[in-house]
């Protein structure tokens, strides 16, 4: 077939010309390709997870370990760990070598996919990679960019089998289905891709960098509201607390168990047992964001559950705290929630002496970590106790002034997000542009051979 292919993807990429000629590729998703290109299934051009380490290795060998979440959703190697044979874990058993790739079976890594270039020699993956050898015709930079084309992903997605680790394994991979130009065009389209894909990241890069810079100003902005107030010509005096320092002359420090009626903690033990199809609303930790309570992915307990866990029913104006993983991350329960229950969430009873709002912005202000990093046992990110949230110092300063704090935080932190969504989503356009740009080349949608360098 000849004639001009509608380039798939972005509208960015119908810039590029397509090839003089197609023909049927007889794969549903791969559709037309150019008439001197191939079709061949992986497991003829390649060899899957040729090398292991037995269990019989020198407990003492010494190896660089690439964990599933070490490689990157750009396909980079961002994290390795040096170990022994004996302190790695069980599933740190794949050998790989210089032109390998490292394909991500997990579900929920899905584009954890990276070649292997000049490795350590004793460079080892976790088993939830399939290691892919290329043979003859078949080169590893193109490859490695066929396996990050969404038509892999939707497969994985599609084929992956489990419910709390769903993963594909390496005989399904094998059987993936490749457009095959000769080798020479693989390695101008892999550099092709090299190029525009390294121009895209540098932006996501410098765009990512913006989102950093807002995220600390609006960190900056909420510690210095909830600490000093408003006034800045305000007398002030020395709180006591190394971490607080000088507040308003007329603000008071206290503990936080003092000015609230109540820290507890959400169901603890074995809470799947209370879950029922329709009942009463009951949040876990990734129900919470920052300042925001997600009601996708609820699970339900029983009226007669509910009840017997009465202690760890929240209302409004109450707050609950993320507990374990990102701990902190608070949010105040909204009117739709009173009289729901919670999971492994800590739960701060609504004050009045306190606002609900002026203490879901001092909890996640540069003091409350400051305090929680000095005085909490073991890594902020990790874990979080009623015994910590109950020795917080706080301000103690008039209802008045709180809600003052609370408005001008709400108008000005709003700014700031609406600046972060904005720069997320040219970062995801980007993203979109990436991918659309290595499917149209590995599919042979747009013909990149006389693109300069």
């Amino acid at each position: 077939m000849s004639g001009v292919v509608k380039p798939a993807g972005a509208a960015e990429v119908r810039r590029f010309k397509p090839y003089p000629a197609y023909k049927d590729s007889g794969v549903d998703w791969l559709g037309q390709i150019p008439a001197h290109w191939d079709v061949r299934r992986l497991k003829y051009l390649a060899t899957l997870n040729p090398e292991s380490l037995g269990e019989d290795t020198d407990s003492a060998r010494e190896m660089v370990y690439v964990d599933i979440g070490g490689v990157d959703n750009l396909g980079h190697i961002v994290e390795t760990d040096q170990l022994t044979f004996a302190s790695a874990p069980s599933r740190a058993r794949r050998l790989v070598r210089d032109g390998d790739i490292i394909v991500s079976t997990v579900r929920t890594y899905l584009r954890a996919i990276a070649p292997i270039r000049d490795p350590d020699p004793d460079m080892v993956v976790s088993t939830g990679f399939a290691v892919v050898r290329p043979a003859h015709a078949l080169t590893t930079e193109y490859v490695a960019y066929a396996l990050r084309a969404p038509y892999f992903i939707e497969r994985v997605v599609a084929n992956s089998k489990g419910v709390s680790f769903p993963a594909i394994n390496e005989s399904e991979i094998a059987t993936y289905d490749l457009g095959l130009p000769p080798e020479s065009e693989q390695r101008v389209i892999a550099s092709f891709l090299d190029r525009e894909t390294a121009k895209i990241d540098a932006l996501v890069k410098r765009k990512e960098k913006v989102i950093r810079l807002l995220q600390e100003k609006r960190s900056a902005l909420i510690s210095l509201a909830v600490t000093k107030g408003l006034d800045p010509n305000a007398p002030t005096k020395d709180s006591g607390v190394e971490w607080l320092g000088s507040i308003p002359a007329h603000w008071e420090v206290k503990r936080l168990k003092q000015v609230v009626p109540q820290i507890t903690v959400g169901i603890v033990v074995t809470p799947a047992k209370y879950y029922v199809e329709v009942g009463i609303p009951c949040l876990r930790s990734f129900n919470i964001a920052q300042g925001h309570i997600s009601m996708k992915d609820l699970v339900f307990i029983s009226p007669s559950s509910n009840e017997l866990h009465r202690k760890s029913q929240i209302f409004e104006g109450d707050l609950v705290v993320v507990r374990t993983g990102r701990a902190g991350t608070a949010a105040v329960v909204p009117p739709a929630l009173s009289g729901a229950n919670c999971i492994d969430l800590l739960i701060i009873r609504r004050s009045s002496y306190l606002s609900s709002q002026y203490l879901y912005y001092y909890i996640n202000s540069r003091a409350t970590l400051a305090q929680v990093e000095a005085y909490s046992v073991g890594a902020i990110q990790e874990h979080y106790n009623t015994a910590t949230l109950s020795s917080l110092y706080v301000p103690k300063l008039p209802l008045r002034e709180q809600q003052a704090i609370v408005k001008y935080l709400d108008n000005e932190t709003a700014k700031i997000d609406i600046l972060i969504t904005r720069v997320s989503e040219a970062i995801k356009h980007l993203i979109e542009l990436r991918n659309a740009l290595i499917s149209a080349a590995i599919t042979g949608k747009i013909d990149v051979r006389e693109e300069p360098a």
